[in-house]
């Protein structure tokens, strides 16, 4: 049996004793019941009287609680001691809750939470589950939905009922009842976090302009050839994952992928047999026979990768914007005019990957006595204030704001404040915890080529669109679950050999249409067009 099929029978064994697990209230702490008053007791307000400023709590009240009320929370931390930190304390001050953090690695967290789950003792909150693994968990009673408690929830209504742009996830991530469980992330990603690199440096010592568009690309690696024939000018080490990441660029990429949303025709269609596909594919044939890619473009290490993106034998790839600095860091001694830069998208929409506004840990409540204290807590970590507890910390306390940013004078002699050190020094950035990133954090600092990276792509709004979230039936994620990995597979396989064979051409393009048809992509797509009818059927 597979990990997969073992987790999801755990899970069904789970909601078989949903309803005790409801009744005895899972995790641990106190089992008062916290109510739902926004007028606090003095005992709760004594607690919890905060004398600074906290900032906007979104029209939430605090303290949440009216009496001591300890919730306990199960997240992914490589600090195990966050009980004693400062931010969970904080917490306490501000909310009256009281936290007992469970912290796992992220190397143990999934056994680990199979574990819990399996043993009905449900933490209050916890995340890590599919959607269809929490809506089903839901269904039997085992979590609480978020929707019935909107009126004591206004950041969350705000954030994904009253707002048009978000207000998708309520259909998307709700069960079949309309119920939803899953508290969503709101604005975690970068605007711009992956992409095309080049060595500006060697660019700017040829002459060679900074490409606008695919001729203008293809003529920067011929010229770059010409002047260092040693080299291939394109280096990749992502392997397979090439055909994903270029796909943006010819208008068929997708999260979903190798499913992609076909905008203008309103329809879902799979990548591997569309036209753009193919151009894609022989734009990159090309690049190969004349020597301008990376022979080892599919199997390269990251080592190996490094080793050339850091001498004269490649100077362009795509990768992670971090690696600007991280390799002009590397080689600083050795070459100090070495000049790493993002460069513009390469295919015929001249657009990036659009990152999601909103992401799913799939956040979610145990139903259980606690409940209300439980969805307000999170409502409060969904607040401004509550995304700069989490993200940034106590301002005059843990950090000053200098010109908008955030300085740890206690991390003054720290190699690098990123936002591990902060879990570590603070309990901060805990996943499981942030639910509203504040976009002034150190996460969101960035290095003048990054800051770069972030202009170029928004300035020129060069994002190819989003696709719709969908939900899926059982039937479909089964589907789904059974013909995508062959058909990846068999994608894969025939998209290297068309790449790197010469006598692969346009015939064995229509073999491989009539091939990936046999593989069921019909069947495939058909799971993503009906869940899109649903979708857009819903109100």
């Amino acid at each position: 049996m597979s990990n997969k099929k073992k987790h999801l029978a755990v899970l069904s064994a789970v909601t078989l004793v949903a309803s005790f697990v409801a009744g005895c209230g899972g995790g641990s702490g106190t089992k008062e019941n916290t109510g739902s008053s926004s007028s606090p007791s003095p005992a709760a307000s004594a607690s919890a009287s905060p004398t600074k400023n906290i900032g906007d709590t979104g029209g939430l009240k605090l303290p949440i609680v009216d009496k001591p009320t300890t919730l306990s929370i199960m997240v992914v931390a490589d600090n195990t001691n966050l009980n004693d930190s400062t931010v969970i304390k904080e917490i306490e001050k501000r909310t009256g809750i009281k936290l007992d953090v469970q912290a796992y690695s992220a190397q143990t967290y999934n056994d680990k939470l199979k574990i819990v789950v399996a043993s009905g003792k449900l933490p209050d909150i916890f995340h890590g589950l599919t959607l269809n693994e929490a809506n089903k968990m839901g269904l039997q009673g085992a979590l609480e939905p978020i929707n019935k408690h909107l009126n004591d929830l206004p950041n969350f209504k705000k954030l994904y009922v009253d707002n048009a742009e978000n207000s998708w996830v309520m259909k998307s991530y709700s069960d079949d009842k309309n119920n939803i469980y899953t508290w969503p992330i709101y604005g975690l990603q970068r605007d711009v976090n992956h992409g095309f690199l080049y060595r500006k440096d060697i660019l700017d010592k040829l002459g060679i302009k900074e490409w606008t568009n695919t001729d203008e690309f293809y003529d920067a690696l011929k010229k770059l050839k010409e002047a260092y024939p040693q080299s291939f000018p394109y280096a990749s080490k992502t392997k397979e994952n090439i055909f994903v990441d270029w796909a943006y660029g010819w208008g068929i990429g997708s999260a979903s992928f190798p499913a992609y949303y076909d905008e203008k025709a309103k329809t879902w269609k799979l990548q591997y047999s569309q036209s753009e596909y193919k151009a894609m594919l022989d734009f990159m044939k090309k690049l190969y026979n004349e020597g301008l890619i990376d022979p080892e473009f599919i199997t390269d290490t990251d080592a190996s990768w490094t080793a050339k993106m850091t001498t004269d034998k490649s100077f362009v790839t795509f990768d992670w914007i971090g690696r600007l600095e991280q390799f002009a860091n590397q080689v600083k001694s050795q070459n100090p005019t070495y000049d790493l830069r993002y460069a513009n998208p390469v295919g015929p929409t001249g657009n990036i990957r659009s990152l999601p506004k909103v992401d799913n840990f799939s956040i979610v409540v145990a139903n259980n006595d606690k409940k209300e204290a439980a969805l307000k807590l999170l409502d409060y970590l969904a607040s401004p204030s509550g995304a700069s507890l989490i993200t940034m910390g106590i301002e005059g306390e843990t950090y000053n704001l200098v010109d908008g940013k955030p300085v740890y004078p206690e991390l003054k002699d720290a190699p690098n404040v990123d936002i591990k050190t902060l879990e570590q020094k603070y309990g901060m950035w805990v996943q499981g915890m942030y639910l509203r990133p504040d976009k002034r954090s150190v996460y969101y600092k960035f290095s003048e080529r990054e800051q770069e990276a972030q202009d170029k792509i928004n300035k020129a709004k060069k994002f190819e669109a989003a696709d719709p979230v969908l939900k899926f039936s059982d039937d479909e994620t089964k589907t789904i679950a059974e013909l995508r990995a062959t058909i990846l597979k068999a994608a894969n396989e025939f998209s290297t050999k068309y790449v790197m064979k010469k006598e692969f051409g346009d015939a064995q393009w229509e073999e491989w249409k009539q091939t990936v048809e046999k593989l069921g992509a019909a069947k495939y797509i058909e799971a993503f067009n009906s869940a899109q009818k649903r979708f857009d059927e819903a109100k």
